[in-house]
């Protein structure tokens, strides 16, 4: 379907000093020390590559082609030999809409022959330059972020290289097709009925309006004044000249295209304006055999133009355009120009701009030369180097690990990382560094970010040493922290009076009596009996493997083993304590746990649920204490909590004492006197 649309806004004149302004033109292979150039033809300032771009070797082109009658542009270039993808980082203003161009005159400067390869725009695919001696390649965008790069891909076709690379800021109403997600390339731009290639100042925009001619073509022209419409803001002197059929015959053909690549999509734009107004003229216009729009007349003196709105493929990759004119028409059918763009899909996920934006600065500031080019993530195969990434949501993905050891960085930590707000690991260790780790970096990812900066030590969740107090500030914490001690150890003292007094007084009169000596197996009982009246559940080992989901989630370690988290069949949560085979508590040790915690019930104790004793397998099964364990309470570690006043602290003291008072009178009790084993 083909859209008409009727413009009526006239042009308005601009200096030449204000259309300028924004452009950004890098002649590669300028040497840095030269403070640039500016351009014969356009008085366009041209900087060197050197602050854009990441390895490269700069060039000349051969003797031959080396001279003052040639341009500027195509007397230098940069070539890469190395590195699969390099690429040239441009700043940009997220949401802005540009034009890029790179240009590329080989000039037998390696004395081989032209190479191809693929030039990308961020992490798609643009464009294949195809082993010619010139070409250049436009492609118009909206900016996704403040760093947009363009790259070129050894495709294995020989060395990429490139002469310009052209930044040209574009009005948000220029091309409306184009939107952040959907970009666009130029694969042809003439300018019809002239001899004369237009660019900067003529087109504000500086696109270049490629002139062409045929013998199928009369050439028609105006000197008069033509209104230009926004849409495209064809440059007036393109508008001024157009072809029609020779001896006024009744079907033009515009152009025909062949495509090398057969997944390319098109959009055709043909650019109007009448130079007569005494006769109608009126056409209908196709492509290939379809006939897309019917009945149409350009105005007079009035920019006007006719597009497709859908990308349109042509089975065979051949595109023809005619415009035949109608049985009313009293004129043949005319062109002033055409466009026609093929579409850069955006298949392939980038990186989340402020992630891309954060990289950058990063790189800037620290002047990192790895492989930093191009789209951190994306292609796969082409990440950077220390960065991984997690998974993709809507097209876009988020830094999340990021390893700068040994990369020689100097300075202090900056507090761009900060901004990779998705980080869970940074590794700085091995560089030179100095100053204060920035407080928000830990702060802001709540203890999950694992940070080494000095050594393999996580800087994020150790215990720091605190800097010298002054002395009123050192009394008063020695003070907070003698006094509660004393409290704790007077306390201790009087818990050990109390039980000493308890204790059974043993008759010096009555003297000890012999043990009595039997055989082994009248001396105990069978260990299967010794557990028969217990009231805790035996589990079995398959049961230990279902509940924990085969020793999934590890929680912990004593001397006994490893500890593992379950969940039983009524979804209660329990802590599974698996004996290990290195462990030194025995059999007897074992046996005489389950006995004593089947029988002791305190509310400082932490309730046996049951056992596993299955061959060589042996498990106790508590109940899951859900807070984490005392020790990072006591520490004040992240992520366990407020720390401890020192209040709590001496409560837990002396509820501990309790339970392990509890503890120790019933195993006294039934073992006359003895210590426990698991003391």
């Amino acid at each position: 379907m083909w859209v008409f649309v009727g413009a009526l806004l006239a042009a308005t004149a601009v200096h030449v000093a204000g259309q300028q302004e924004g452009f950004l033109s890098i002649d590669c292979g300028l040497d840095a020390k030269f403070n640039g150039r500016r351009d014969t033809y356009t008085d366009i300032a041209y900087v060197s590559d050197d602050p854009y771009v990441d390895g490269g070797m700069n060039h000349r082109v051969a003797a031959k082609f080396d001279v003052s009658s040639r341009s500027e542009n195509r007397r230098t270039l940069r070539s890469f030999p190395s590195g699969i993808r390099n690429c040239y980082t441009l700043p940009t203003e997220s949401g802005g809409k540009y034009l890029v161009r790179m240009e590329f005159f080989y000039g037998d400067y390696d004395g081989k022959t032209s190479p191809s390869f693929e030039v990308h725009l961020g992490s798609n695919y643009w464009d294949t330059f195809r082993n010619s001696d010139f070409w250049w390649s436009e492609a118009i965008f909206v900016a996704w972020g403040s760093w947009v790069p363009v790259c070129l891909v050894n495709t294995g076709g020989g060395t990429p290289f490139v002469s310009t690379v052209e930044l040209r800021p574009l009005l948000p109403s220029l091309y409306p097709q184009v939107t952040v997600d959907e970009s666009i390339s130029a694969f042809a731009r003439k300018n019809l009925g002239a001899d004369t290639i237009y660019r900067f100042p003529d087109d504000p925009y500086d696109r270049f309006w490629e002139w062409e001619v045929s013998s199928l073509w009369a050439n028609l022209s105006t000197k008069k004044t033509i209104q230009r419409e926004d849409s495209f803001a064809v440059p007036i002197p393109v508008l001024q000249t157009a072809v029609a059929p020779v001896n006024n015959g009744t079907v033009l053909h515009v152009g025909t295209w062949n495509t090398y690549k057969s997944t390319f999509e098109f959009k055709f734009f043909l650019h109007f304006s009448d130079i007569q107004n005494t006769q109608l003229r009126q056409f209908d216009i196709y492509l290939n055999d379809y006939e897309w729009y019917k009945k149409y007349s350009p105005p007079y003196l009035t920019a006007d133009y006719v597009y497709s709105t859908g990308w349109y493929k042509a089975t065979e990759g051949t595109y023809n355009i005619t415009l035949a004119a109608t049985n009313r028409s009293m004129l043949p059918p005319m062109v002033n120009a055409y466009e026609v763009f093929n579409r850069i899909p955006h298949d392939t996920p980038r990186t989340s701009p402020k992630d891309f934006d954060t990289m950058m600065a990063i790189k800037l500031e620290y002047g990192v030369k790895k492989n930093w080019m191009g789209d951190p993530c994306f292609p796969a195969n082409y990440r950077w180097s220390g960065v991984n990434c997690s998974g993709v949501t809507a097209n876009t993905t988020r830094i999340i690990s990021l390893d700068l050891s040994d990369s020689n960085l100097t300075g202090v930590i900056s507090d761009n990382f900060t901004l990779l707000t998705e980080l869970r690991y940074l590794d700085l260790s091995g560089n030179s560094l100095n100053g204060p780790v920035p407080k928000s970096l830990c702060k802001r990812s709540a203890g999950s970010l694992i940070f080494r900066y000095q050594s393999d030590e996580d800087m994020c969740n150790k215990t720091t040493i605190s800097p010298p107090l002054s002395k009123n500030r050192t009394a008063i914490i020695s003070i907070s922290i003698v006094v509660p001690m004393l409290v704790v150890a007077i306390l201790v003292v009087a818990c050990l009076i109390w039980r000493g007094r308890r204790k059974p007084k043993i008759s010096t009169h009555d003297p000890p009596r012999e043990p009595e000596l039997q055989s082994a197996p009248e001396s105990r009982k069978s260990n299967g009996d010794q557990l028969q009246n217990t009231e805790n559940r035996r589990f079995t080992y398959k049961e230990l493997e279902k509940f924990t989901d085969k020793f999934q989630r590890c929680i912990g370690k004593g001397g006994f083993g490893l500890v593992y988290y379950g969940r039983l069949e009524d979804n209660a949560e329990v802590a599974v304590k698996m004996r290990s085979e290195s462990s030194s508590h025995g059999l007897d040790e074992f046996l005489a746990e389950v006995n004593s915690l089947t029988k002791v019930h305190h509310r400082n104790l932490v309730s046996l649920v049951g056992y596993c004793w299955e061959k060589d397998h042996l498990a106790l099964v508590y109940e899951y204490m859900s807070q984490g364990n005392l020790c990072d309470h006591l520490r004040g570690k992240n992520g366990a909590g407020e720390t401890l006043s020192w209040a709590t602290r001496v409560q837990i003291v002396l509820e501990a004492a309790q339970a392990c008072e509890a503890e120790d009178c019933h195993w006294q009790h039934h073992h006359g006197g003895r210590c426990p084993p698991w003391r």
